[in-house]
């Protein structure tokens, strides 16, 4: 491979063992050609897009609907194995994406992207390029070709010519290249495959909140755990609730916490990386373990505010949200059962028509505990409570582990290319 050779040399801060050479300076169009191939005889069918996350994708799955021109005769046709850039920029991926066709045979792209394909396989590797692309490498190199401002529908202004005069940093070995493809590789089916089992347990968790409580008139559930038969009884919820309104000890060491609408409970500081607490926190609601705050915040996953259960000892949390115990219930099960959307239609009726400055929606305490709630015998509590709980362990699991790949994969990204 025959490439324009740095003035300095180039390596890597971390490599594989066995490769000492310097890295070379190529132009992608050395190494890549542009195809401009038309879908003419609608060889494919499948319209795709580009995500930053999930890669070259079917309109329909990311969309969830299907969003291309009716005729895909005017798309390109990409091949399994090429590649495509989408010069749209967005908050991950500021100047663009750049992604590899792997998931079907063939699909249609837009022709605002800009397409390519390796000249010489036996020279380069794809899923080297691919990996790269995911690096900020080629950030620099692609600033210096586009125009000051973005056009009107967010294309950054790169023309094909000057994006193939870009230059990448690249082993002369293509042995280097393809281990370096390969980890990512791995990298990438480890990511997908925990956030697809999230997925599925998230979806199986959505099913269940529908399912394992009773609604409308109904006094049963559509689905019940094993020997449970009783009706549920139908109970407003100041008749279940004592109100918290303790304030915290001056002396307090317990944390101040914040209720996050897709986490629970989070420490202020770790949520905010600073506390966001006010300057007194004696006016701070003091909340023991087992105890229920109602964040009425609205938020876009949660229109109507959102409740938890307290997990840890204690906390020092926010005295505009609505805390109460739960003396003769399980609130781990009320806990979920509040917090599963049932009770938006009721919420929404209770609400008056504008939000406070603040973002709290006006549903005061009263009002809160004038819903009306479904309530089974304490042991079918526990038991829901339970199956709900190792739900939600096991789909935080799956969470932190695509959190630690993600971490993985960034710090291998800013250290394997040169």
């Amino acid at each position: 491979m025959v490439g324009k050779m740095t003035e300095k040399a180039n390596f890597p801060a971390l490599r594989f063992k066995g490769f000492t050479d310097p890295w070379e300076q190529r132009e992608l169009g050395e190494i890549a050609k542009r195809v401009t191939r038309r879908n003419d005889h609608l060889e494919s069918q499948i319209p795709l897009t580009i995500s930053a996350q999930f890669g070259l994708i079917r309109q329909d799955e990311f969309f969830d609907k299907r969003i291309a021109s009716a005729n895909l005769r005017n798309y390109y046709l990409l091949r399994q194995g090429e590649l495509a850039y989408n010069k749209s920029t967005s908050n991950d991926a500021p100047w663009g994406t750049v992604k590899q066709l792997t998931k079907y045979e063939s699909g249609a792209v837009s022709t605002l992207y800009i397409v390519f394909g390796l000249s010489d396989r036996s020279q380069s590797d794809p899923s080297f390029l691919t990996s790269y692309y995911e690096s900020t490498k080629w950030y620099f190199e692609v600033s210096n070709i586009a125009a000051e401002g973005a056009r009107n529908h967010g294309l950054l202004n790169i023309t094909p010519d000057d994006f193939f005069k870009t230059t990448l940093t690249i082993p002369r070995s293509r042995f280097e290249q393809r281990k370096i493809g390969l980890l990512f590789d791995f990298l990438n089916k480890a990511l997908s495959l925990h956030q697809r089992k999230c997925e599925k347990l998230q979806s199986l968790k959505k099913a269940l909140l529908e399912k394992m409580f009773p609604s409308g008139s109904s006094l049963v559930p559509a689905l019940r755990l094993k020997g449970f038969t009783d009706p549920w009884e139908q109970r407003e919820l100041s008749q279940l609730c004592l109100p918290v309104n303790r304030k915290a000890p001056i002396d307090s060491t317990a944390p101040i916490m914040m209720i996050s609408s897709t986490a629970g409970f989070v420490d202020q500081s770790t949520h905010y990386q600073i506390s966001n607490a006010g300057s007194s926190l004696q006016n701070y609601t003091f909340l023991k373990q087992g105890e229920l705050s109602y964040n009425h915040g609205y938020s876009k996953l949660r229109n109507f505010g959102s409740v938890f259960t307290l997990r840890v000892k204690e906390a020092r949390i926010p005295f505009v949200y609505h805390s109460f115990s739960m003396p003769n219930d399980e609130p781990i099960f009320f806990g979920h059962y509040l917090n599963c959307g049932i009770f938006d239609k009721d919420l929404r009726r209770v609400i008056s028509s504008t939000a406070r400055m603040d973002g709290l929606m006006n549903i005061s305490y009263e009002e809160y505990m004038s819903l009306k709630v479904m309530r089974p015998s304490f042991s079918e509590q526990k038991k829901i409570g339970l199956v709900l709980d190792l739900l939600d362990s096991a789909i935080v699991l799956h969470q932190r582990e695509c959190e630690k790949l993600q971490n993985l994969k960034k710090a291998l990204l800013e250290k394997m290319f040169a």
